[in-house]
């Protein structure tokens, strides 16, 4: 679950795969209508969870944005805005801390392999001005050549 938690963070593509299977979890093994083990609960607890987890956001987003748009220029409300974005990079570095102890200290006892990947992957980003995607493509082959030669 961490780790699609974690994959769910990245984008919204995964979050939606990761809330889909939550909720097709949640209505195969508790049952929405009838016992566990069914699968039209199963498919209507995930629609469920997908439609009621975005129809919110894309109602602000609706909403909000030609507000935000009009509101730009008003120096009344920069301070806020300001420390709204102050939050969110709050909220991003501490999901970095708490993604990150599982996978740099999975044991108890620091991963130097994980740690080596993390500072690596922390370097083609900064110094050599890699795309997000070029990093995730690098990721995904050294995962794939890992498990080839294990």
């Amino acid at each position: 679950m961490v780790d699609g938690l974690a994959l769910g963070e990245t984008t919204p593509g995964p979050l939606i795969m990761v809330l889909a299977f939550v909720g097709f979890m949640g209505g195969w093994n508790g049952g929405v209508f009838g016992a566990p083990g069914i699968w039209w609960d199963a498919l209507v607890a995930s629609l469920v969870v997908v439609w009621f987890t975005f129809l919110p956001s894309f109602g602000f987003i609706f909403v909000g944005a030609p507000l935000m748009e009009a509101s730009r220029e008003d120096l009344r409300l920069q301070g806020p805005l300001s420390a709204i974005t102050a939050a969110v990079v709050g909220v991003i570095a501490s999901l970095v801390l708490f993604f990150s102890g599982p996978v740099l200290w999975p044991t108890g006892r620091p991963d130097l392999a994980a740690a080596a990947l993390a500072a690596l992957g922390l370097l083609a980003l900064i110094r050599w001005r890699w795309s997000v995607l070029q990093l995730i493509g690098a990721a995904a082959l050294v995962g794939v050549l890992a498990e080839l030669l294990h």
